[in-house]
């Protein structure tokens, strides 16, 4: 049976929730840090509209998983939701307030920073009392001929209910008055904006005017909604959004994943409402009405002074053809000893490579797979996906390599989140090739990143293997910061070998010599090395951790931390999301350092140190240091044993320790603040210097 936290709580009997930080809270910090990377006059124009484009997203995603968890404690029982131990209508209250605050510095930075900056750069989205004469007949002839013919309002009376709004949709509802063509007066309409038509429209200029003019679709409704409603007096057309519960449920006992998730994905489109946007100046009656609609409170409102869904924005990056406000581009090179035409098995054979995305190149992963459909030698492959992208190239190859005769295995995560009808799609795709496809266990997400390869030489069979801190997806891999390391080590090929015996079959492997696996080793076996160091901090013996995660929330994990830091362990904590350790309180966490880095590339991967004695352990890992990471999905962490390869990792976590440009240090109030350089110091972005190491960047 997987560990559980009984299984260690004899170790971590500390009760001290007056020092966990709010999880909810801490999320929605995070998107703070990244809002505040779009004021900084030092990064590039558009990527400062992209940062904000993306904490707009995160929260988005924040109401449709989390809060909806939340209401359900409120509706079906009275515990609690985080760590903190707070009743949940207390946590909805402090989620509000924050949010409320954030949406309106979203909107304070949309309209007072990016506006006129890229208004100063001849970029320019103008609201409806700019247009000029020539802009106003082109965008009502664009209204006439590719909007108005696609929009279906629909009237609200006891014989035409309210309709369902599909989750973040861009809606009007619109007052109008006048006699129908039944005789009835006073009547509301809901207008929807169908996904069909683009959010953003650029109205064309003339052949050597350098500048670009944007309108937004709710703009072009709001000046010509009349014309839906021939006869009729338009007394008000307000825009207004729904975000709606996106997590999905599936029954541990179903007799068919795929089919039962299919329904489900169906049925996310119209979950329970979490939250209403609506323009600043929709009229109290009317924001009350569809409040009660969507069963709503206030505290679920949100008035916005701009466009609902500012996300759309993020489109324009790609419309606007200006590297001047864009990141320099840089080329990711091969690691040594790779080369373009590299034998990847001959090259593994002789030494562990490790890969760091994006400043590497992700291309040895790709011709890891290609290479082995092709060689006569190779006899399997084994391969976790949990997000791959459309279109593919690790699918192509692994489709290449099932048409070819070879075996292959391929364990997919449907329950992916938001990826799931494309997981769907794609293991559709491999099981027409040939391939054997499993979606791991129902109930337990499997979120291990591995792949291994059977190849036969000299009449011995030889594994090869690459494991990785993020996702098999090409363009993620451009984006996010992960490890990826190749491998034919045979003390952790033959754990991976177990670990798919375990997924693909009902096979009950033995504990795992190297590779630290949840549910089952990697939780209590992190909390044993966190003890050894408590053990020999209280000795007054050197103890040092470092961790580098995406989020860090388990309870009983952050009170062993504790204990260690009163104990006298150095503890520093990269943690780019979620943290709900409040380090720096007096006489408990003053040992305890967290830093989160926000920048270019998105912090992703995760890695574990320990001194342990000067013996020291490194593991790179899938797992974040999370209750569902540890105990409720299938994940990896496998140890760095390469002198070489240790150094080198520990060196970028020194560098990032060193950044004092794109990161935040939590302080023990739960607050960030940003790292500033002194005069005399160097400075320093960790990120940076990596592209400098690795790459060669354009000028």
């Amino acid at each position: 049976m997987p560990n559980s936290k009984k299984d260690t709580v004899d170790t971590v009997d500390v009760s001290l929730p007056e020092l966990f930080i709010n999880r909810e809270i801490s999320q929605l910090k995070f998107n703070q840090r990244v809002l505040e990377q779009a004021k900084d006059p030092n990064t590039p124009l558009l990527e400062r509209l992209k940062f904000l484009c993306i904490s707009c997203s995160n929260l988005d995603e924040f109401f449709e998983i989390r809060v909806l968890g939340i209401k359900q404690h409120i509706e079906f029982s009275t515990g609690y939701t985080s760590a903190d131990q707070k009743p949940a209508k207390q946590v909805l209250r402090e989620i509000h307030e924050s949010a409320s605050i954030l949406v309106e510095e979203q909107y304070r930075v949309f309209n007072e920073v990016i506006l006129p900056a890229l208004a100063n750069e001849e970029v320019h989205f103008l609201a409806r009392e700019k247009w000029t004469s020539t802009q106003r007949d082109w965008i009502q002839n664009y209204f006439t001929n590719q909007v108005e013919p696609v929009l279906s309002p629909l009237g609200i009376d006891p014989g035409h209910p309210f309709p369902r709004i599909l989750n973040k949709s861009l809606n009007f509802i619109v007052e109008v008055g006048g006699l129908d063509a039944f005789g009835r007066t006073g009547h509301l309409a809901i207008v929807q904006a169908p996904r069909s038509l683009p959010r953003l429209i650029q109205i064309p200029g003339n052949e050597n005017d350098r500048s670009v003019n944007f309108v937004f679709l709710s703009s072009v409704i709001h000046e010509f909604v009349h014309d839906l409603f021939e006869g009729l007096q338009v007394h008000g057309c307000y825009q207004f959004r729904v975000t709606r519960n996106s997590d999905l449920y599936v029954d541990d006992e179903i007799d068919n994943l795929p089919l039962a998730l299919e329904g489900e994905i169906a049925s996310r489109r119209y979950g329970a409402a979490a939250r209403l946007e609506t323009y600043k100046n929709t009229p109290d009656h009317l924001v009350e009405y569809l409040l009660q609609r969507f069963e709503l409170d206030e505290i679920d409102l949100y008035k916005v002074n701009g466009p609902v869904n500012l996300n759309r924005l993020l489109n324009t990056y790609d419309l606007i053809d200006r590297p001047d406000l864009k990141y320099s581009g840089f080329k990711p090179l091969l690691p040594k000893p790779i080369t373009p035409d590299s034998n990847l098995f001959k090259v593994i054979s002789t030494q562990d490579i490790l890969l760091h995305h994006p400043y590497q190149s992700f291309a040895p992963v790709l011709n890891f797979i290609h290479q082995a459909a092709k060689d006569p030698k190779v006899l399997a492959i084994k391969q976790t996906l949990y997000r791959t992208g459309a279109n593919s190239r690790i699918v192509d190859a692994l489709v290449t390599t099932a048409t070819s005769g070879k075996e292959v295995t391929v364990v997919i995560e449907l329950m992916a989140r938001f990826d799931e009808a494309a997981n769907i799609t794609l293991a559709q795709r491999l099981q027409k090739a040939g391939a054997h496809v499993v979606y791991g266990i129902v109930g337990i997400k499997t979120h291990a990143k591995m792949i291994l390869i059977i190849r036969r030489e000299n009449d011995q069979l030889v594994r090869y293997a690459h494991l990785g801190t993020g996702n098999y997806h090409q363009s993620t891999a451009k984006l996010y910061t992960d490890y990826g390391m190749f491998t034919c080590n045979p003390d952790i090929t033959t754990d991976l070998h177990e670990i798919f015996l375990q997924l693909t079959s009902f096979t009950k492997i033995p504990r795992l010599n190297n590779v630290l696996q949840a549910p089952f080793t990697l939780y209590k076996t992190i909390i044993e090395y966190i003890e050894k160091e408590t053990k020999r901090a209280s000795q007054k013996r050197k103890a040092n951790i470092i961790a580098r995660v995406n989020s860090l929330i388990e309870p009983q994990l952050i009170q062993a931390l504790y204990r260690a830091s009163i104990a006298g362990v150095e503890i520093k904590l990269i943690v780019r999301g979620p943290c709900c350790l409040r380090p720096g309180v007096k006489g408990i966490s003053e040992n305890i350092e967290v830093r989160s880095i926000v920048g270019r590339f998105l912090e992703h991967s995760r890695v574990f140190y320990f001194y342990n004695g000067g013996r020291s352990k490194l593991y790179c890992s899938s797992a974040d240091w999370m209750d569902r990471n540890f105990f409720r999905r299938v994940e990896t962490a496998w140890p760095i044993e390469d002198r070489a390869i240790k150094k080198r990792v520990l060196s970028e976590l020194e560098l990032c320790i060193k950044d004092n440009q794109n990161a935040w240090i939590l302080q023990s109030d739960g607050e960030y603040v940003r790292q500033q350089a002194h005069k005399k110091d160097k400075k320093i972005t960790a990120q940076l210097e990596l592209l400098k190491k690795y790459s060669k960047m354009k000028a």
